[in-house]
């Protein structure tokens, strides 16, 4: 990791720090530190499930506990078991809760504003450029990727989601069935792997890696879901599925896709495939892409 780039995220959240007040207890002059604060403004108007909205803002159980437990005294939120599954809690702002959270609300449109005021148009345009393009990326960075079993339900969900975005997008629609790989089966070790991208705890993306003996292997089913999109995970999935092919030991990557995917196709492309004939009886492939691939190296868990 380059030490440059090291001292200017540290300086970045030193000045963030100082300059939005979070190193006081009493942010934006509540009663209550940013952690809480915090917490009170996400559980918003509808409420939230516990376990979510501690896997949305990365806080561990024991925090996250004490913190509901605090705001809980103060009458500001209701935490209560789900009648259907007595594990599952549900947190809910009081009336006197939403007051707060409202406040809140006021408060951070002001200090949004006392950002800006000093800064002339192009200063400020400037700014919410970049504070933009910050936000895109830490949001990047927040995305895990990890290989699952292809029966499990949040790869499931991506796998549904995945069939029914090309049904809408193909011209005579798509049938999973009619597929080269209905079978999840070729995705599950040793004759396969799938990976499942979650951004705050949500499945947010699939990519599957096919090993067949004595062939390529072939990349199968990425899909993205619309709200991860420009977050680089297509790139991403594509150099974790190369990296996983090369540590199985394989020397060439395959993969096809059809001319309505034209992203894809321009992100195969910057990703160093190359176009080549077809090499399988794909009914809704259009186009077929390979790369050779570097020196194996150990699959990443």
């Amino acid at each position: 990791m380059d030490r440059a780039q090291i001292d200017q995220v540290r300086r970045f959240n030193r000045t963030v720090t100082e300059r939005v007040g979070v190193l006081h207890d009493h942010y934006l002059g509540s009663d209550r530190p940013i952690g809480a604060a915090r917490l009170l403004w996400q559980i918003g108007e509808e409420g939230q499930d516990v376990r979510r909205l501690r896997e949305r803002l990365g806080l561990d159980s024991g925090y996250a506990s004490r913190l509901l437990r605090s705001l809980e005294a103060d009458g500001l939120v209701t935490v209560e078991p789900q009648p259907s599954d007595r594990r599952v809690r549900t947190v809910r702002l009081t009336a006197a809760g939403r007051a707060e959270r409202a406040a809140i609300d006021g408060r951070s449109d002001e200090l949004a504003g006392s950002l800006l005021e000093p800064l002339n148009t192009a200063q400020r345009a400037r700014l919410v450029a970049a504070m933009a393009d910050v936000e895109r990326l830490l949001t990047a960075a927040t995305v895990t990727l990890e290989a699952v079993d292809p029966g499990r339900p949040d790869a499931e969900h991506c796998l549904r989601a995945y069939a029914a975005e090309l049904g809408e997008r193909f011209q005579d629609g798509f049938d999973p069935a009619r597929s080269l790989l209905p079978d999840p089966g070729e995705l599950r070790p040793p004759r396969g792997e799938f990976l499942v991208a979650r951004l705050h705890g949500e499945p947010v993306g699939c990519a599957g890696l096919k090993l067949p003996p004595g062939a390529p292997a072939e990349v199968k089913r990425m899909w993205v879901a619309p709200q991860a999109r420009r977050l680089g995970l297509g790139r991403r999935f594509l150099a974790e599925l190369e990296a996983r092919a090369a540590g199985h030991g394989r020397t060439l990557l395959r993969l096809d896709t059809n001319k309505a995917l034209d992203a894809a196709i321009r992100l195969y492309h910057s990703c160093g495939f190359q176009e080549v004939p077809a090499f399988n009886d794909e009914p809704y492939a259009d186009h077929w892409f390979e790369k050779r691939l570097c020196s194996p190296r150990s699959p990443r868990s």
